[in-house]
């Protein structure tokens, strides 16, 4: 079973982010570094938002972490939700990608168990033509 209802909207891949879902599928947490100062970035753009350069490069995460932020939706904002809350909404961050925020779920928590520091890894979730990389405790 998926965390959210598989009826709910996904993000549709674009020209800026067509290599992070192409990773994605492939089980790989991947994220841009500016190959002039060095700076990861996500979600994925076209230009360094620090150095203002064009070049990067894609660098793989082993996608483990720690809870960053976190919150419990309890409010049926659409029918589909309406077996599924609460619900968490949670900002992970990784040991290896420094200054990299990734908004997800954790997939496998209780509400009085998700915590600030938490540690985390990577679980992968197909959706439709998409592989979401949601996270479970470590």
């Amino acid at each position: 079973m998926s965390y959210l209802p598989e009826d709910l909207a996904t993000p549709i891949p674009t020209l800026d982010n067509q290599e992070w879902w192409d990773a994605c599928r492939r089980r790989e947490l991947c994220f841009q570094r500016c190959t002039g100062c060095g700076d990861l970035r996500h979600p994925p753009s076209p230009a360094c938002p620090r150095c203002h350069r064009f070049e990067c490069e894609w660098r793989r995460s082993a996608g483990r972490g720690q809870v960053y932020s976190f919150t419990w939706v309890h409010h049926v904002y659409l029918p589909s939700l309406k077996d599924r809350v609460p619900y968490n909404v949670t900002i992970v961050t990784l040991d290896d990608a420094p200054g990299v925020r990734l908004i997800t779920n954790i997939v496998d928590v209780t509400p009085a168990a998700l915590t600030i520091g938490l540690a985390v890894e990577v679980a992968w979730e197909p959706t439709g033509d998409l592989v979401l990389p949601r996270f479970r405790t470590a």
